[in-house]
Formats: C-alpha cells, structure tokens, sequence
C-alpha cells in the first residue's frame, strides 16, 4: 500500500510539470514557426543582412589619413553606361535609378536632403517619398498596405524618368588605416541627378534629387548584376562590385576644405583646374608609394633609368650585370676614331700623323 501511495503522489507531482513543460515547447516552437514564417514571407534585405553588410569605418586610433572628396559620374562616358542601361526593365535587370525608385515606393532605404555644400545624414534632413514625388513631378498611386506611418507607393515603368537621370554625384572617403597599412576607398553617398530643359527649352537645368547611404543601398545591389564591356556579355561583376572596385570614371569637382568651396570656385581658370584635379587624382593613387623608403636596388635602377642604361641579368648567378653602352665614348673597348687633318699647301714637309719638327730647331 506504501508503495502505490507514494507511485500515485509521485505521478500527481510530475504531471502539471510535464504540462508546463509541453506547454513551453509548443509555444516556443510556434514562436520559431511564426518567425521563421515572417522571415521567408517578408520581402527584400533582413535586418541581420543589412547589419553584415555595412562598412565598418576604421576607428580614429587607425586611421593616420583622410581626404573626402565628391565626384561627378557622367553617364554618357563608355566607363559609367552600366549606370544607364538598360533604359527599361529587360529580362529582371535594371539600371541603377530603378532600384532606388523601385525602393524608394516601397519605403525600405531613407532619403536625405540635397544642400547646398553639406551633406547631413540626420532624421532631420531626411525627406518623405511624396514630397520627393510631388517636387519631382513623378506620377504615383497609394499601394497596397500603405498607411500614415508606412507610406507605400506604385509608380509605373513609363513614369520613372530613368532616361532623364544623365548623372550621379558620389562621395568618397579615401583613408589610410595605419594598422594595416593600407589605403581604402569608401563610397559614402550617391545623388542622382535629373536633367531637364528650362521652361523655354534652351538650356539643360541640373536638378541634384536626394542623397542615398551607400550603406544602406548596399544589400540591394548584391543581386543586380551590370555588364561593363562589350565584347564578354557574361555579366561578371554587380552593382557593389562595380563601386567597390572603382570601375566608374567621376570628375573630382569638390573636396571638403575649410570655407566649403567648390573646385570651379577656388579655381576659376580651366587649365588650373584641370591641373588640379589632376594633382589630387595623382596624390591619392601614389599615396602608398611615397610611405617607403626605396632600397638600393630600387634606387641604382632608378639612376640607370635616367641614365638610359639597362641591366642584363646573368642566368647563372641571377645577378644583374650592367650592359656596356652603345656609345663609342662610353664604351672602353671602342677603338679611337680617325681625324683627318687637313693638308697644309704652304708646306712642302709631309705629315705622318705626328707632330712636325720645328724649322728653328732643324741643323743647319
């Protein structure tokens, strides 16, 4: 009787334990169902893709060096067409205005003010998708879904003036990491930039439309691919790549100074500005070169260089050896060459390639 008594006390104990326990599973199994189920069903980059995909910027104890710089990205250059084309959607690819229109309706990537001179990425200056539409004269209907707080819009292919967006402006950050002691180029920002007629279509008026994070647009364009040459049609290379590698041809039309100048307005002559640009584009791509210190070596190929000398290295001792000049005045075992002297017709005493005797000196 002992032994039932404390069998039963011991089932009647375990039971609402079991039952918690069950209970706990299944909801924290409909939990995970109902996660996961929200992962797959929701569209577009997760908040943990986006989150591994933005740039880590090196931390002020690293970096030694930087310089930011703007650049204007001409889409008419053969460099830059992969911005452009294709004009419309074809077989899933579209250009780059697409997917930040295409993104822009459906409210997944912020947007900030264009100023005039400075660039503030703050909730602030961060615009509102109709407004942006409004402004810009896009023609666009309330989504599906869409409410106050998550406003959602469908804007139509033929409405989206992808054709009309001829240029971009980029930010870069060119830093120097002196951890790794290396140079890297960030892309920032990215403003597309709309070319309309004036009212009396005489002139092109430029119309900057909004800055985008590059951080932000990143995690869309990993799926994208863009063809950048016309001989391999295998698109090789996405959008992230095209940036990241530095594939683009920009102009360098402003670098961030103290008095918040343009380079056309601290340079008003184009011959001084082209020189400028030039120096700065020359100043970034040897900024590594001049770090250290050349060897000997580097330096007596160096001299023979400006010397016009080159060097033959010998196969059996893999050293190189100097190659002899060319030149008869350098070379030792160049033979002297023959100076015709010319014949005196006053003197009838004949030469033999020496000195005459002196007629004084000359017994009489």
């Amino acid at each position: 009787m002992k032994s039932v008594k404390t069998i039963l006390l011991a089932l009647m104990l375990a039971t609402p334990v079991a039952l918690m326990a069950q209970e706990s599973s299944t909801s924290t199994l409909r939990r995970g169902g109902r996660q996961q189920k929200t992962e797959s069903t929701q569209p577009g980059v997760t908040t943990r893709m986006q989150q591994r995909m933005q740039q880590q910027p090196a931390s002020d104890a690293d970096m030694s060096w930087m310089k930011v710089l703007y650049r204007q990205l001409d889409l008419t250059k053969e460099a830059n067409a992969a911005l452009y084309f294709p004009e419309q959607i074809v077989d899933g690819n579209e250009n780059l205005f697409r997917i930040i229109m295409r993104l822009l309706a459906e409210n997944r990537i912020p947007v900030y003010e264009y100023l005039d001179g400075r660039e503030i990425f703050t909730d602030q200056y961060r615009l509102k998708v109709a407004d942006i539409l409004d402004r810009f004269h896009i023609y666009s209907q309330p989504a599906k879904g869409s409410s106050e707080r998550n406003p959602k819009f469908v804007i139509e292919e033929s409405d989206v003036p992808a054709n009309e967006v001829l240029s971009y402006y980029v930010i870069e950050r060119w830093e120097f990491d002196s951890r790794t002691n290396r140079m890297r180029q960030v892309v920032e920002a990215i403003c597309p930039v709309l070319h309309r007629s004036d009212d009396f279509g005489m002139e092109t008026v430029k119309y900057p439309m909004f800055w985008v994070k590059y951080s932000d647009l990143r995690p869309y364009l990993l799926n994208q691919t863009v063809f950048t040459s016309d001989y391999n049609n295998l698109p090789s290379y996405n959008y992230d790549d095209y940036f990241q590698l530095g594939l683009y041809d920009g102009e360098i039309y402003k670098t961030r100074n103290l008095r918040n100048l343009s380079m056309a307005q601290q340079f008003p002559d184009r011959d001084k500005l082209r020189h400028a640009q030039d120096s700065i584009q020359h100043q970034l791509d040897t900024f590594e070169d001049k770090l250290w210190v050349p060897s000997l070596e580097e330096l007596e190929a160096k001299s023979r260089a400006a010397e016009g000398d080159s060097t033959v290295v010998d196969q059996k001792t893999d050293r190189p050896v100097a190659r002899k000049a060319t030149t008869k005045r350098g070379n030792k075992d160049a033979k002297p060459a023959k100076v015709k002297r010319a014949k005196n017709s006053g003197s009838k005493a004949k030469s033999s390639g020496g000195a005459t005797r002196s007629v004084r000196n000359r017994k009489r």
